[in-house]
């Protein structure tokens, strides 16, 4: 058997991201082959991955990239076991690859961004870690004609894209903050499901029935509390995160700008 040197099996550790022992074992195994050694315990690091990817991964953190010229950005969210584990360095590494990925690509698709390279480093930030690691979506955002603007909150839990036609670098910041504060469900009202609207609308009805003495008193509660639900849900519709006395709409008429499309992710959620 051949003599394994420390910086051999350091190496191998440095390659693969797994224990010393097992690397110096696998180097036995193979009489100090660097290159069987390593696959070898990729594929024991692959099999132990599996194992944990039944376990529930409900922490984490977002990543946030921003074209310079505005024109694409991308978010993704990585998620974790444990808290602590998501503020492990090489946790945090990870995510900034995946990013980066993510982004120069233009992907919205998991599927196809894990393919390859990113899939193997997953597997060995599991093996090394030891929880169960997994990239559960991202979302790209590109325009021709207008800016798309992000926010992350500091906690890296909560975040959002917004794609902005008109208005300015600061009040496309300002939109994706309230986005990640607020959480609205839709830019417009009218873009609300039809089918929950009217959901609503039954609840809203039954609840007037038990209360209002006439039926016109009853249709007039429903339609000020379904205004008010659906209002609520708007991004326009709301009062700005910044100025309370200020809704969103009004904010945005005034830079003569429009949120065309948006995007909120926390993580968990």
């Amino acid at each position: 058997m051949a003599t394994i040197s420390a910086r051999l099996v350091k190496e191998l550790r440095d390659r693969t991201g797994l224990g010393m022992m097992d690397c110096k074992k696998a180097l036995e195994e193979v009489d100090g082959d660097i290159e069987q050694a390593t696959v070898t315990l990729r594929k024991i690091g692959a099999l132990k991955a599996a194992a944990k990817a039944s376990r529930t991964a409900a922490e984490g953190l977002l990543g946030l990239r921003i074209g310079d010229d505005a024109r694409r950005a991308t978010m993704v969210e990585i998620n974790i076991e444990t808290d602590f584990a998501a503020r492990n360095a090489k946790f945090g590494t990870f995510l900034d690859t995946v990013a980066d990925a993510a982004f120069g690509s233009a992907c919205n698709s998991v599927e196809a961004l894990m393919e390859g390279e990113l899939e193997t480093e997953r597997v060995a930030l599991v093996q090394e870690i030891g929880e169960n690691v997994t990239v559960r979506r991202v979302v790209t955002f590109e325009t021709a004609s207008g800016a798309i603007h992000g926010y992350v909150h500091t906690d890296r839990r909560k975040g959002a894209l917004v794609e902005l036609e008109g208005g300015d670098a600061e009040l496309g910041r300002d939109l994706a903050m309230h986005v990640t504060a607020s959480a609205p469900a839709v830019v417009t009202p009218d873009q609300l499901d039809a089918a929950f609207v009217e959901k609503e609308r039954e609840i809203l009805v039954a609840q007037a029935a038990s209360t209002a003495k006439t039926p016109e008193i009853a249709e007039k509660m429903v339609a000020g509390r379904l205004r008010k639900t659906l209002a609520e849900l708007s991004l326009v519709e709301q009062p700005f995160v910044k100025d309370t006395k200020t809704k969103v709409g009004k904010l945005l008429a005034d830079a003569d700008a429009r949120c065309v499309r948006m995007v909120r992710y926390e993580v968990g959620q």
